[in-house]
């Protein structure tokens, strides 16, 4: 047997895809430390990629800044390879499987590690990066979620929902009429099938989407909200809107919060 040939014709073993999560509190005045939400084999993992996939180099560079002050980055930041999701993956998403990300994957090809990591939780989650992980498959890339904060569990864990059927929408309407029709379906389907409902809003609309949810729900629909999750001053509220009207709940237009609707 010809081993040098042999060996010539190996496959060069491929890199690893992590899902790397992110802090909560991105965009928030408050930045709690890291090791408060994240575990320490995440950051160590993290502290060893010098290949990302991310939605923001800039936001990224920050948050290893962060990784590095607790563990030693594999090599300094401005010698890593960090590329940017394109901004219509950004505008529309890659949910529907029209983005081809095989390309950003090279690096991994060639049996480098990499990460994929989003602003805050989970990417692939409410987040960009399914193109990312459905092309890492596809290449027979190993893929490899960390642990970390998901928004959407801490949400539904804490609203008092049916945490065994549940469905995120993602965003409502900015419209307010759109907005409202779009909450009177979700809330039929939720109260039809006992699905949970759950979406999101831009910070800076929370207030507004919460008049229009205790302007267009019905008085027993249970509503509830998550606010700065992580975060010292993190507030969950659950209760059936007829209630909500008589308490003196407001929401913050400064943090992220999650909504979700029920029986």
């Amino acid at each position: 047997m010809n081993t040098v040939a042999t060996a010539h014709n190996a496959k060069k073993p491929t890199g690893t895809l992590y899902l790397v999560p992110a802090p909560l509190d991105f965009g928030c005045a408050e930045v709690m430390a890291l090791d408060a939400s994240m575990p320490r084999a995440t950051l160590e993992i993290a502290a060893e990629i010098s290949h990302w996939i991310c939605e923001n180099a800039k936001s990224t560079r920050a948050y290893l800044k962060r990784v590095g002050e607790t563990y030693p980055l594999c090599q300094p930041i401005q010698a890593m390879q960090l590329q940017e999701l394109p901004r219509e993956v950004h505008k529309k998403g890659d949910h529907g499987g029209g983005f081809d990300a095989r390309h950003l994957l090279q690096p991994a090809v060639d049996g480098q590690n990499m990460g994929l990591v989003s602003e805050a939780g989970m990417p692939a989650v409410a987040d960009p990066g399914s193109s990312v992980v459905r092309a890492a498959h596809d290449l027979g890339i190993d893929v490899v979620p960390l642990v970390g904060p998901v928004s959407l569990l801490l949400a539904l864990a804490a609203s008092g929902l049916n945490g065994q059927s549940f469905a995120f929408v993602g965003y409502v309407p900015a419209a307010p009429a759109e907005r409202a029709q779009k909450i009177r379906e979700l809330e039929s389907l939720a109260l039809k099938t006992g699905q949970t409902q759950i979406f999101i809003e831009t910070p800076y609309r929370n207030t507004a989407l919460l008049q229009t949810l205790l302007q267009s729900l019905q008085h027993n629909t249970r509503l509830a909200t998550a606010s700065g999750l992580t975060l010292s001053r993190a507030q969950c509220h659950s209760d059936v809107v007829k209630n909500w009207k008589s308490k003196p709940w407001a929401l913050d237009n400064s943090v992220p919060t999650v909504f979700s609707i029920g029986r």
